[in-house]
């Protein structure tokens, strides 16, 4: 199982998903040793092929570190907090977190988008 730690200590994800919010960003990095990125991968691919079927799921990214680092950034994109609490809290999803392996740290934080006049919208 990964070990969770915050982005932001003062807000975990235990206390952002019981925020209503709609249109959010999963942005999720993970720490692991080399030797277990193969076990990494599988685990994360099995998340990911559950989340897919959840209420709420629009899509996810895996991104790794360049060089050596085995830094691992995923991002999912969610209809509402409400919907990813469904999927995160789900009895099958947090089963499949033992098949982590126990050196991957996880620091996972939720987001929206921030309209800059002239740049991005919201």
């Amino acid at each position: 199982m990964p070990q969770m730690r915050p982005l932001d200590p003062s807000f975990p994800i235990e206390r952002q998903i019981a925020l209503d919010a709609t249109s959010v960003v999963l942005v999720n990095v993970i720490l692991l040793d080399e030797a277990d990125e193969q076990a990494f991968l599988q685990g994360w691919q099995e998340d990911a092929a559950f989340m897919k079927q959840q209420p709420g799921f629009i899509s996810t990214q895996l991104h790794r570190a360049i060089g050596d680092s085995p830094t691992y950034l995923n991002y999912a994109v969610w209809e509402s907090t409400a919907h990813f609490r469904a999927a995160f809290t789900h009895p099958e999803f947090r089963a499949k977190l033992s098949s982590y392996p126990s050196s991957a740290v996880a620091s996972p934080h939720l987001f929206q988008k921030v309209a800059v006049p002239g740049i991005c919208v919201a």
